[in-house]
């Protein structure tokens, strides 16, 4: 090194740290993104109400698996979750090795793949969760939420969760998109 000029490409500390500091963050969000999946199935999958009808032997029950849509929900979130858990020990290992990259390819396209399924059944949910709460008159589809009020509020919540889970699914694949492209 001579007087006054300084060396590049010697030390990659200040790289090596942010990339570090992206692994930290990626872990960071796959847990909240696994506990908000998480979260989605098991209220929905715990959903449902009984009504009385004119005498207490007539019933009216609602419950998540008498509609397709919901099971769906309930098995896309679960599948999303337990692929969540398991990625952190990837997540981990980007931690201890910030150069690694082929790890970070296929977790963007695993993570593009859980959020197409993710948004599939969250969209497949909303659509019944509207029909639920505004019906549709054309089709005599009546609004039942404003006799199962528990059921559709547990219902609406947990599709906030899943799209909460789809938002972070999409800062995951940013983030890996951003590590990858500092390399």
């Amino acid at each position: 090194m001579k007087a006054g000029v300084i060396e590049l490409g010697s030390s990659s500390t200040p790289k090596t740290s942010a990339s570090r500091g992206a692994s930290i963050l990626d872990f960071i969000l796959r847990i909240v993104a696994a506990i908000a999946t998480l979260g989605s199935a098991i209220a929905m999958g715990t959903t449902n109400e009984t009504l009385p009808f004119f005498t207490r032997f007539i019933r009216f029950r609602a419950k998540y698996d008498d509609l397709p849509m919901f099971t769906f929900f309930v098995v896309a979130n679960s599948i999303v979750s337990v692929y969540l858990f398991l990625s952190l020990a990837l997540s981990i290992f980007h931690i201890i090795r910030s150069k690694a990259q082929v790890s970070r390819i296929v977790l963007i396209f695993l993570d593009t793949g859980m959020l197409a399924l993710l948004t599939a059944a969250a969209s497949a949910a909303a659509a019944i969760v509207y029909l639920a709460h505004t019906g549709n008159t054309k089709a005599n589809w009546f609004a039942i939420c404003q006799q199962f009020n528990s059921f559709c509020e547990r219902i609406s919540g947990s599709l906030i969760g899943s799209f909460g889970g789809i938002l972070l699914f999409i800062l995951l694949i940013l983030l890996s998109c951003v590590a990858l492209s500092r390399r």
